[in-house]
């Protein structure tokens, strides 16, 4: 049985393809429009996965979408009228795009389908799944786990902010529900916009600039804000927040609270901003804490899953490790929207159709999220060529060894490989890499290739068999979503002591000072040589010229641009950034070779995400 899951219409766009339970192809729109977090219906990504599976849609039994769009209306209409007469010039803005667009989503989508099989008799084929299932099964069927409880968690679904489900083989059941206007994602996304960045896409920022401040406000936002509860459970005052009904996250008690307005995008950050983050920061933790120990002392459950767009906050799961509350530990590494697509398409294969499910022996079900599209080598070249580049080809062992030479001498390199990731981390397929030992690594990658805020830190990517020798943990983290300590004998006494915030940045904390975020923290993705195999031969190659097997792992794009999808968007970021070389399967570039006259200005390009 095959099943292509789509979620669209919001934000983060995706289609994924499952075939007798197992996962062929899944991706993002934004990936292939080159417009981030693109919403509309992902016709790209659908290509794309009926083209890696070698099928058209004919040969597709069911099509599902990840949530029910008159459910998701109804919260509109009765949140709405709960508040009214308040709202009334949100509801008179939104009512329209729901009635002509959001409302008759069903319609909508079997149109499109049609576009690809005008013959099928979508009526019957197209089902919906509820936003937390989808979310819930993405988490548990590619677990590694026989059984295991489910935490979902992100800003709402229909009603659903937050879930717990208990899965056991092809079995999965949500037991508990939190639901809106009460959402850590919610309370999170509001402080994203107070601090100044843009919803749905900054609130990682705010993660990364929490070991810059102090959680001074913490009591102040669990006395006001959240009233939490022992086993996690939690409502929030809707007096503070605007979210319901208004234009904005926040409203003037919320600012009177904190003793200032929002910050606006255009101004700079204080250190009241970065306290704000390790505030909201520890809070979000804490409650993500409480959550788990309820639902460990609720379920005696040995396992946990977790996904939804809270599920990608790598401190608070790291915390959650740490803690060692269950046995083990699965996130979905697609856990926003985008997974959605892959969960309608696990719940429907598992539940609708009652399909079997084999956990795998070792490892999960996600091929380390190298789901989406590759190119040939000869496809490579001629794309490259196409584009102007001036390339030498390379054996297979040759290209591991001049790329790892490379990188010993600090160059910062664009690494394209295989297949395409799925989900919002580059894991050494579309990434951007570089020497963890070179203390300007981190500012430079920011400043001069990202060209984003240089507050922003970067992640180590580590073999699986050395991440205890450099960081304090000793388990699986293939998707880079845990944070943990860099271990103290690799740590260097820093002299920052007075300095506060963006000060800090510059020091050298550890033997791998590019990746030690200000806290002695690091996002840590390990490798294995079983699921990269050319990544972790780099990453051997590398330990063996410097005695680190570590690199600077980032996503290949630059600021508020998606993660490169083909070899010319591969080849267009090197030319518009300053990177010294690009290694696209075989091909092996160096920037001082190219023609200068296809040097590209991305600068200008992108609006700040």
């Amino acid at each position: 049985m095959r099943v292509l899951g789509l979620s669209a219409l919001y934000h983060d766009s995706a289609a994924a393809l499952v075939e007798d339970g197992r996962i062929v192809a899944a991706a993002q729109e934004e990936r292939f429009t080159r417009k981030k977090h693109d919403a509309r219906i992902p016709r790209n990504a659908i290509a794309s996965c009926l083209e890696i599976g070698g099928i058209t849609l004919n040969d597709v039994d069911f099509v599902a979408f990840y949530e029910k769009p008159f459910v998701k209306f109804e919260r509109l209409l009765e949140t709405y009228a709960a508040f009214a007469p308040k709202g009334f010039t949100s509801f008179r803005q939104a009512l329209p795009l729901w009635i002509k667009e959001k409302l008759f989503q069903k319609d909508l989508l079997i149109r499109e389908l049609k576009t690809f099989a005008p013959d099928v008799n979508w009526m019957d084929k197209l089902v919906f799944s509820e936003h937390h299932l989808s979310h819930a099964a993405s988490a548990f069927f590619p677990s590694p786990f026989e059984e295991a409880a489910v935490l979902t968690m992100d800003g709402v679904g229909e009603w659903t902010t937050t879930s717990l489900a208990m899965g056991a083989g092809n079995k999965l059941e949500i037991i508990k529900e939190i639901h809106f206007p009460h959402s850590l994602g919610l309370l999170y996304s509001a402080f994203t916009y107070y601090t100044g960045f843009k919803v749905n896409s900054g609130e990682y920022k705010v993660m990364g600039l929490a070991p810059y401040g102090e959680p001074r406000f913490a009591d102040l936002i669990l006395k006001h804000l959240i009233d939490l509860k022992d086993d996690g459970s939690f409502r929030l005052d809707q007096s503070y927040f605007d979210y319901c009904t208004g234009l904005t996250m926040t409203n003037e008690k919320f600012a009177r609270l904190f003793g200032a307005p929002a910050r606006k995008a255009s101004e700079p950050l204080t250190q009241v901003h970065m306290d704000l983050a390790a505030s909201v920061q520890a809070v979000t933790e804490e409650a993500v804490l409480r959550l788990a120990r309820g639902i460990k002392a609720e379920t005696g459950a040995k396992n946990i899953c977790l996904a939804g767009g809270v599920a990608l906050n790598c401190v608070a799961n790291g915390k959650v490790l740490k803690e060692k509350i269950f046995d083990g530990i699965w996130i979905q590494p697609a856990a926003g929207d985008a997974g959605g697509a892959l969960g309608a398409a696990l719940a429907t294969y598992h539940l609708h159709a009652n399909g079997p499910r084999k956990v795998p022996a070792l490892g999960d079900s996600m091929a380390g999220a190298l789901l989406g599209p590759e190119f040939a080598q000869a496809d490579i070249e001629a794309r490259l060529k196409t584009a102007g580049a001036r390339l030498t080809t390379l054996t297979d062992t040759d290209v591991v060894t001049q790329t790892a030479q490379a990188l010993a001498g600090n160059a910062a390199i664009g690494w394209f490989q295989g297949r395409m990731e799925f989900g919002p981390r580059a894991l050494g397929a579309r990434s951007i890499i570089g020497n963890p030992a070179a203390p300007d690594m981190q500012r430079t990658l920011n400043l001069k290739v990202k060209f984003r805020e240089s507050f922003r830190p970067f992640a180590p990517a580590v073999r699986r068999e050395d991440v205890a020798d450099w960081f304090e943990m000793d388990t699986d983290s293939p998707y880079m979503l845990l944070v943990a300590g860099v271990k103290p004998d690799k740590r260097v006494a820093s002299s920052d002591s007075g300095k506060f915030g963006i000060d800090k940045l510059n020091e050298v904390r550890s033997q791998i000072p590019a990746v030690t975020h200000v806290d002695y923290s690091a996002r840590v993705q390990t490798v294995s040589a079983d699921v990269n195999p050319r990544f972790h031969a780099l990453l051997t190659q590398f330990g063996a010229l410097t005695g680190i097997p570590v690199l600077v792992n980032t996503s290949f794009n630059v600021r508020s641009e998606p993660i490169v999808c083909t070899p010319e968007d591969a080849f267009r970021c090197f030319m518009a950034t300053e990177l010294d070389v690009l290694v696209v399967g075989n091909c092996f570039l160096k920037k001082t070779e190219q023609d200068p006259a296809l040097k590209l200005d991305y600068s200008v390009d992108f609006e700040p995400d």
